[in-house]
């Protein structure tokens, strides 16, 4: 249906230009030297648009299996959008600001596909637009909704993108004066913007809690769950039930005792001694993951993918303490993703530095390893760029990239790639983390937890360093749902498989060639041919 394929066009152009800083990291030309409206009257008027573009696509019938599969998915991204809608996040989280301004230079630089005197001339250009952006923050932003959870994590990242702007962007190109000003007005908007949020912290008596209703919300009407939060609640316990009997059998062959969080904090010990050694461990491990995936001939490759493993952007390390990855630019041919090593921000303490490694320990790192690259994250996403559908390219579901993320690590110990009992061990203990993740995302939302005892949950039933639990809890008070994604997407990506007639590599191929869809959608774009 030609008229189908036309609207999406339409949709596509019209959600690029709301979201300029997001087209860059697609690799998405034309909106380089742009940050968008971050004023009150915007984020109503997305909101509008929301609501047309729901009642344009639902009336379309007609359409092919792969039309009805883009369309679901756009109905369920714009519903989701609704359904937090009436919580104003731009009210209530300075990140809503910082983010597009930080990450909007750094995509630039992240995919190089412009000449570097471009490159200066767009980065600039966006740089100048920060003090007005976050002049729009500081209207929109009220002590009353803002919470100190969401305003001391912009804190520490508006510090770390004051010293990125004004000193690691201009040496991105060398010489440009034109971009060393620009950077140096930006970071005068930062230290601006910094001592406002300091003064709203003490004021800022806001909720982080979205709620039951709007969380069970996003999973039925934007993830496509078919469940709401109590029966995912009680998922996640059951599974965390379930992984924690089965550590305690492998703790006993690790450790020769049954207590296996005494057992992992054992094995943390042995750890990197600096971040750059870490980085390179990693870098060692995701090659090896590799060679095993060819060996064992579990996926195919498309020809040219490649995986750079390095340091972790600085601005995302005050609140990121974990592994992530960057995707290709989807709109365009590369096939080079970043697998990005969790680097401790500036300025913090050797112990907080050990801590933090303790987490990254030799016991854990292949398995991390294996879910930001083979065949975790960077597999996938290379795959999946290879799909006709364009606006596959374009939204994507959390629910999906992150399940399919912890199933390669389940697939790959199924498979024999940690062959060491403590490598089991550390793939177990990052399962039972994500089984965690589902128990304390969904009872901070609904109320039924503070801030404090989740960080005490994460530390004593998931084993995590007291630092690294600090910086998690405040992401999932930031980004309700997506903590529970990870084990979610995984039991069903590996009840999808229970299903398959083929063969493991075929199946592996095929779903991840899908896109990053609900889990719904993924599992009707499997079996529908």
């Amino acid at each position: 249906m030609q008229q189908f394929d036309q609207l999406i066009d339409e949709f596509m152009a019209e959600w690029f230009a709301e979201h300029p800083a997001s087209a860059t990291f697609l690799g998405v030309e034309g909106y380089d030297d742009q940050l968008g409206d971050f004023s009150a009257a915007a984020f109503e008027r997305r909101d509008q648009q929301a609501a047309a573009w729901i009642d344009r696509f639902v009336p379309l019938d007609e359409l092919s299996v792969d039309q009805e599969i883009d369309r679901d998915l756009v109905l369920s991204i714009l519903r989701g959008n609704l359904v937090v809608s009436d919580w104003q996040v731009w009210r209530r989280n300075p990140d809503v600001y910082l983010g597009p301004c930080l990450n909007g230079v750094f995509g630039l630089f992240l995919h190089r596909l412009y000449p570097e005197e471009s490159l200066a001339t767009f980065a600039a250009a966006r740089l100048r637009q920060v003090p007005s952006v976050l002049a729009s923050a500081r209207e929109n932003l009220t002590a009353e909704l803002a919470s100190p959870v969401f305003v001391q994590r912009a804190i520490g990242q508006c510090r770390a993108g004051v010293a990125y702007v004004r000193e690691m962007v201009p040496a991105e190109v060398p010489g440009s004066s034109d971009l060393a000003a620009a950077g140096a007005s930006a970071a005068e908007a930062f230290e601006s913007f910094l001592s406002f949020l300091e003064g709203l912290s003490g004021a800022a008596a806001g909720e982080y809690a979205l709620g039951e209703e709007r969380y069970s919300r996003l999973l039925e009407e934007k993830e496509l769950l078919g469940y709401g939060t109590e029966e995912l609640r009680k998922r996640g316990q059951a599974a965390y039930d379930e992984l924690d009997a089965e550590m305690r059998s492998v703790a006993r062959v690790v450790g020769g005792r049954d207590d296996w969080r005494s057992v992992v904090e054992e094995i943390n010990q042995d750890h990197p001694s600096s971040p750059e050694q870490m980085r390179a461990e990693y870098e060692e491990w995701t090659a090896r993951a590799r060679a095993f995936l060819v060996a064992e001939d579990l996926v195919t490759f498309p020809e040219g993918e490649r995986c750079e493993v390095v340091p972790s952007p600085p601005f995302q390390r005050p609140v990121l303490a974990v592994a992530s990855y960057f995707r290709p630019p989807a709109f365009q041919p590369s096939l080079v993703g970043r697998f990005n090593v969790p680097f401790p921000p500036e300025g913090v303490s050797e112990e907080e530095i050990q801590k933090r490694l303790q987490t990254n320990s030799r016991a854990s790192i292949p398995t991390i390893s294996v879910h930001e690259a083979y065949p975790g994250h960077h597999w996938h996403l290379t795959v999946a760029q290879g799909n006709p559908r364009p606006v596959r390219k374009m939204l994507s579901s959390a629910y999906f990239a992150e399940g399919w993320g912890l199933y390669s690590e389940r697939m790959m110990r199924e498979q024999g790639f940690f062959a060491d009992p403590r490598h089991e061990l550390g793939h177990l203990d990052a399962r039972i983390f994500r089984a965690a993740r589902i128990v304390v995302d969904t009872s901070l939302h609904i109320g039924d937890m503070s801030f404090e005892e989740a960080v005490t949950f994460m530390t004593t039933k998931a084993g995590l360093s007291e630092p690294t639990a600090r910086a998690e809890v405040g992401r999932y008070c930031t980004w309700p749902t997506q903590a529970a994604s990870y084990l979610t997407g995984s039991l069903e990506i590996e009840r999808m498989r229970s299903s398959w007639e083929g063969s493991l590599k075929e199946f592996h191929d095929k779903i991840a060639g899908t896109g990053v869809l609900p889990i719904a959608l993924a599992e009707r774009a499997l079996f529908s041919s």
